[in-house]
């Protein structure tokens, strides 16, 4: 995934020309480096019986899947990773994944970019990840997570390095192997630090001293993939991300090394597998990808000779990156094409060890019933690619917008078509910017990074698509008028326009004619209780007002530069905005603004449905302050010592005033927490297994207007996630 959002920094996803650059190689002494962590090591991915049951609201996919491995032990056990959504099991049965990281918290947030997944080939129930998003200096650094029940549960090292799950070149891999012949034996390929070892099951791990590479090498990147030689060999390959020595050679389990001589130049390597015949191959990219590719190949090394042969099934302007070799066919080789963005990414496929090719693609029969939004063509970022090691014709690869998978893959060997499926049915990986949640009509509508966002008519079913007309890339804000709520706005970007109006309840949509000033997108957006007016705070600009939907607009008087509006929830012709300090208002429909109170926290401003001038801010550190007059006053509620965010939902049986749900820290605890009371007590209302990273950040959440308990949570990176009392 690439999104950017202006709602924080933890919220960035960057894109290939976003900053991943610019910091400064990290080289790390050779020293022994442990640590446990016992927080996290009784993490759980499933609660055995919380206050809430939690589901995603399904897109299916959406996100960027990096990396699919087998375990070659155990039939059916396979692993996905993604760039910041954490890491999956399949479940064979019921043909659907199995998050296994939601468990990770607000303050690790940067451990659910997995770098590198590794299965133990000797005891399959053993389990590791890399993990950490970024190797900025504002993230922290990574760890090693590993598990003995196939990621129920997680036991941590931390690193003193970062990791770059979400940066370039996280298509390549795995960085992070296990020695077949020595299973306790693990090294780990890094962005920054060179290659590291554990023998212990990954529990304490030292530098290998002796690999010539310790930074990030010509690229930045480092190492991407590291590959045992046949067992008992005790020989190692390694690619590095430098377009001059790109592959180094261990014959003594890593004592010592060398470059493999004969070596193509000029190229950076993606994937190096071996096969069963002794021959390694490998996918070359002329960038890290997955952007920005522009020329690439496929070579085939034999070590018994020291020849190389280029096997490379077509040439053009893009590069070669997905690798997959058939483990009970050894000749068997499968590749994906990266950055083929005409006519569109390709599939190769090769039963004589790479002498010919045959395309798949226009070989495929392709349904996505199952998340109809990706459409039937190949897909992009094709980097990820799979063959099952039990059964040769169930092959799956990753794109930016999940997995795509077949159970008859080898028919194409004999002249017909093979069928494809959307394979990534329980993985979402999503980035919400917000959510509405209007009464009467769709559950949940959302707006998002990447997707745009969607409307659920039903959380049982999957939409139909995406929103349209205009279909943005980035949608930034959702709002809809209270007592129309048939009538909705949303800005973003990527699309016709970057502005849009709907008045039958989100089913469809109407681009604004005209912008508040020219190439304005992203921003907020909010909307009067009757849908009279419309008020748009672009990024970097002071709010505009249209009285039109969206046909002109005139400059708000009275407020600054990013000023953030929202609309009180009953009154049409009154607004608010919270900005430096001040409880800014407007009763002329958002014409002008005064201020009314100062000396108030920067968070969050939310208005009560239904009730005029009743006015609630999530202060952050400054806990949760509450106006019942307008923003003339506040009051500081004693029982929350921080808030991110607040939303309102239906009230309890027998009380009259709105449910609250806070993301916030009640009593020390940091969670998700719903009040009856007006927040003078909270029950939290999520547990240690769900959790799901930076939800404070994102500051994503609503009640549901029409069920009483049902909670509505945003992530960055785990879609939108909703939980009903159990």
């Amino acid at each position: 995934m690439n999104n950017l959002t202006n709602r924080g920094r933890h919220r960035r996803r960057w894109t290939a020309t976003g900053l991943l650059f610019g910091v400064p190689a990290l080289v790390v002494p050779y020293f022994l480096f442990v640590q446990e962590d016992s927080q996290a090591g009784t993490a759980q991915t499933r609660a055995a019986a919380g206050p809430y049951v939690w589901k995603n609201a399904q897109v299916v996919g959406g996100g960027y899947v990096t990396g699919l491995v087998f375990n070659p032990r155990e039939k059916g056990l396979l692993y996905a990773r993604t760039d910041m959504g954490g890491a999956y099991r399949w479940d064979t049965g019921a043909e659907r994944w199995i998050p296994l990281t939601d468990w990770i918290g607000e303050k690790d947030w940067n451990l659910l970019g997995i770098d590198s997944v590794a299965t133990d080939p000797v005891d399959p129930r053993r389990l590791y990840l890399a993990a950490g998003t970024y190797t900025n200096d504002w993230a922290g650094n990574g760890a090693i997570l590993r598990s003995t029940d196939r990621g129920r549960t997680f036991k941590r090292t931390n690193l003193p390095f970062k990791l770059g799950g979400n940066e370039d070149g996280r298509g390549a891999g795995e960085r992070l192997v296990i020695d077949p012949a020595h299973n306790g034996t693990l090294l780990l390929g890094t962005r920054r630090n060179g290659l590291w070892r554990s023998t212990d099951h990954g529990v304490t791990w030292r530098q290998v001293s002796s690999f010539p590479v310790k930074d990030g090498a010509s690229s930045g990147a480092g190492i991407s993939f590291v590959t045992y030689g046949p067992t008992g060999s005790k020989t190692v390959y390694v690619g590095v991300a430098d377009s001059s020595t790109s592959l180094y050679r261990s014959t003594d389990g890593g004592s010592t090394w060398q470059a493999v001589p004969g070596q193509p130049t000029g190229l950076l390597p993606q994937h190096g597998v071996l096969s069963g015949d002794g021959s390694l191959y490998l996918t070359y990219t002329n960038a890290l990808g997955p952007n920005g590719v522009t020329g690439g190949s496929v070579w085939k090394y034999t070590p018994a000779g020291g020849g190389w042969k280029n096997v490379s099934p077509s040439s053009g302007a893009y590069g070669f990156s997905g690798l997959a070799v058939d483990p009970r066919k050894p000749s068997t080789v499968m590749v994906t094409t990266l950055g083929r963005w005409w006519p569109e990414d390709e599939i190769y496929r090769s039963i004589d060890g790479g002498t010919t090719w045959k395309a798949l693609a226009d070989k495929s029969v392709r349904s996505a019933s199952a998340a109809p939004y990706v459409g039937t063509h190949t897909g992009h970022w094709m980097t990820a690619l799979a063959i099952d090691p039990f059964n040769s014709g169930h092959v799956l690869y990753g794109t930016g917008n999940g997995i795509w998978r077949s159970k008859d893959a080898t028919a194409g060997d004999s002249g017909g078509n093979s069928h494809w499926t959307s394979g990534a049915r329980g993985l979402e990986e999503t980035a919400l910017m917000d959510a509405i949640a209007p009464p009467g009509g769709a559950t949940v509508i959302t707006a998002m990074g990447d997707q745009g966002g969607f409307r659920h008519g039903s959380l049982t079913k999957v939409p139909a698509g995406r929103l349209k007309n205009p279909m943005m890339t980035n949608s930034t804000d959702i709002d809809f008028a209270q007592s129309r709520p048939s009538m909705m706005v949303r800005v973003g970007r990527g699309g016709a326009q970057d502005g849009a109006y709907s008045t039958d309840g989100g089913r469809s949509w109407s681009g604004f004619k005209a912008e508040p000033v020219a190439g304005a997108q992203d921003g907020h957006v909010a909307l009067a209780a009757d849908g009279s007016a419309i008020v748009w705070t672009q990024a970097g600009q002071v709010p505009y007002r249209s009285t039109d939907q969206g046909a002109s607009w005139s400059k708000v008087s009275g407020l600054d530069t990013d000023a953030v509006v929202v609309a009180d929830r009953s009154s049409a012709r009154t607004f608010y905005s919270l900005s430096g300090g001040r409880l800014y208002a407007s009763t002329d429909g958002g014409a002008t603004f005064t201020a009314r109170a100062g000396n108030l926290p920067d968070g969050r401003l939310t208005a009560v449905p239904g009730v005029a001038g009743d006015l609630w801010i999530a202060g952050g550190a400054k806990g949760l302050l509450h106006s019942t007059d307008g923003g003339r006053t506040f009051t500081t509620l004693t029982t929350v010592k921080a808030a991110s965010a607040l939303g309102f939902g239906k009230a309890a049986p027998g009380a009259s005033y709105q449910a609250l749900y806070l993301i916030g820290t009640v009593k020390d605890v940091t969670g998700v927490f719903r009040s009856t009371d007006k927040g003078a007590t909270w029950l939290r209302v999520n547990d240690q297994a769900h959790q799901w990273g930076s939800i404070g950040s994102v500051g994503v959440i609503t009640g549901d207007p029409d069920t009483y308990g049902r909670v509505y949570v945003g992530t960055n990176g785990r879609g939108l996630q909703y939980g009903d009392p159990s």
